[in-house]
């Protein structure tokens, strides 16, 4: 059974048992804090649909019903039903693709700006230039030079993830310490070995954080890439439940896009907090 050492009023120390339901509390503490937004937007939720405060909202039991049948159907058995696999598994195979596609162009751009002031003058002046047009306005540009359908998504994507990667890679790679680089020069390490041995390290923190930004921007930009005439999807559907003006469907695909980001950005944030292990102020 775990010690735990508590000052007493004189100042000493006296060990004290933790007990397991102390125990218990301490690894449940973080999941109950958590629950607690939700719990509370969950209560608002249904006092004011009950009360008539809106008649355009289903009920969370509504919803709750409508969930089951689009994951396994059962229920209505309409043109949604047990749908939820086949409309996910589409829009994660656009958003992780756009991601990867993202990531591939933006880490070593990002890299070569940070690094070499002729890539900073010539490249970052235009992308700061492009940086602030919303992705939305690249949708009709899109359905042009890549027509309608899943290519269109993916560019969409790759867009809307792109420059949080490259933003923060290169803020990464140009805030590395220059007494890191005397001090690795002094142990021998010099040119292109301080690449690897310092600025690579030293970016990895801000290249993570990049990478979260831009994987959740990816799940952001989904619907209005799925907006380019694609049959299957997350954004599909809420679109369709838009026009269809079923609200139900559309607060589907909003949970489901919500808890499909937020996994994907826990996986991320578990791969960072492993490579950054030597770091102690990093930990997602």
């Amino acid at each position: 059974m775990a010690i735990v050492e508590t000052s007493s009023p004189s100042g000493t120390t006296a060990p004290t048992t933790a007990t397991p339901t102390r125990k218990a509390w301490s690894r449940a503490r973080p999941v109950v804090l958590a629950l607690i937004v939700p719990a509370l937007l969950l209560a608002f939720w249904q006092v004011a649909t009950t009360n008539g405060m809106t008649m355009l909202i289903p009920t969370p039991y509504q919803v709750g019903e409508y969930m089951i049948d689009f994951a396994v159907g059962g229920i209505y058995d309409d043109a949604y039903s047990a749908t939820l696999l086949t409309h996910l598994l589409a829009s994660m195979s656009r958003v992780y693709g756009g991601f990867a596609i993202a990531a591939a162009f933006a880490l070593p751009l990002g890299i070569m700006i940070g690094r070499m002031p002729m890539a900073r003058m010539l490249l970052d002046p235009f992308l700061q230039l492009m940086r602030p047009i919303p992705v939305t306005a690249w949708l009709p540009l899109s359905m042009i030079l890549f027509g309608l359908g899943a290519k269109s998504a993916f560019a969409l994507v790759c867009l809307g993830a792109f420059y949080p990667i490259l933003l923060n890679t290169i803020f990464g790679v140009r805030s590395v310490d220059p007494k890191l680089f005397e001090a690795a020069s002094m142990l021998g390490c010099r040119g292109g070995a301080q690449f690897y041995k310092v600025v690579l390290p030293a970016a990895t923190p801000s290249i993570f954080t990049g990478l979260r930004l831009g994987l959740g921007l990816a799940w952001f930009v989904i619907v209005v890439g799925e907006m380019t005439g694609v049959p299957q999807g997350l954004g599909a559907v809420i679109m369709d439940g838009r026009t269809l003006s079923r609200t139900e469907l559309v607060i589907c695909g909003m949970i489901v896009i919500g808890i499909a980001g937020y996994l994907s950005d826990r996986v991320v944030v578990a791969i960072g907090n492993r490579l950054l292990r030597w770091s102690p102020n990093h930990h997602g």
